[in-house]
């Protein structure tokens, strides 16, 4: 694992951790509950523009700047990567295939399949919800793998390999099988009473923009997780 940089750490806004930075990327730890970028209603309390200023240095006149290159959903944690150049995003991009995403979730009940592929084409509707549909005209095709890690009675806690990158694909084919993550108010359960979504993007492999050698980021899973599984 590459070494931690830590130069201009005081422009880092707490709670946003670095876990690699060199002169093409930076990659950081995203807590749950902050957005990747900005929205209408909310530009400035983002990854995005957090470590814009980061690497500038507080200097809003700096040329410094951050390219995004995939994101996590608001309420998802966990590896989060970024470019600080337009060549490397593009060749990130370019390669994203070849990209290894790795998730850990807790979901409700006990799936009756210990390890498996979940498949299905995902559109989304006018309110911005995703939703698998049998039309391949309108969806994209996705694909879940997951691996039962523990289960308790009423929780089981997966690790997810994401095969393909498609918006909120886990919370919805997790959905579809009849087990929602905990905490998913949009695709779940209205109202659980979870503080949090359960879902953590617990690590990634790519190959270096530049270089060219493979790299793997891994992000502290939050102990909230085991501590569901263990009290349910």
């Amino acid at each position: 694992m590459p070494k931690k940089r830590h130069s201009a750490s005081k422009y880092l806004p707490r709670g946003l951790d670095i876990l690699y930075e060199d002169k093409d990327i930076l990659v950081v730890d995203k807590p749950a509950g902050l957005l990747t970028v900005g929205t209408d209603n909310n530009k400035t309390r983002t990854a995005y523009y957090m470590l814009t200023d980061y690497v500038r240095k507080g200097n809003p006149k700096s040329r410094n700047r951050i390219f995004i290159v995939h994101r996590l959903d608001q309420s998802t944690s966990g590896v989060l990567v970024f470019a600080k150049t337009e060549e490397a995003k593009f060749q990130l991009q370019k390669e994203w295939k070849d990209t290894e995403k790795k998730y850990i979730a807790v979901v409700y009940g006990q799936l009756a399949k210990k390890e498996d592929v979940i498949s299905s084409y995902l559109a989304e509707n006018k309110a911005y919800v995703v939703y698998s549909t049998k039309d391949t005209a309108k969806g994209k095709l996705a694909h879940t793998a997951y691996k039962v890690l523990k289960e308790s009675r009423q929780f089981s806690l997966l690790e997810i390999n994401l095969l393909t990158g498609r918006k909120n694909q886990i919370r919805v084919h997790l959905a579809d099988k009849g087990h929602p993550v905990v905490g998913d108010g949009k695709y779940g359960k209205s109202k659980d009473g979870f503080r949090r979504l359960a879902l953590h993007a617990k690590s990634i492999s790519f190959n270096h923009p530049v270089t060219g050698r493979r790299m793997t980021f891994d992000a502290k899973v939050p102990n909230y997780f085991n501590e569901l599984v263990e009290n349910g």
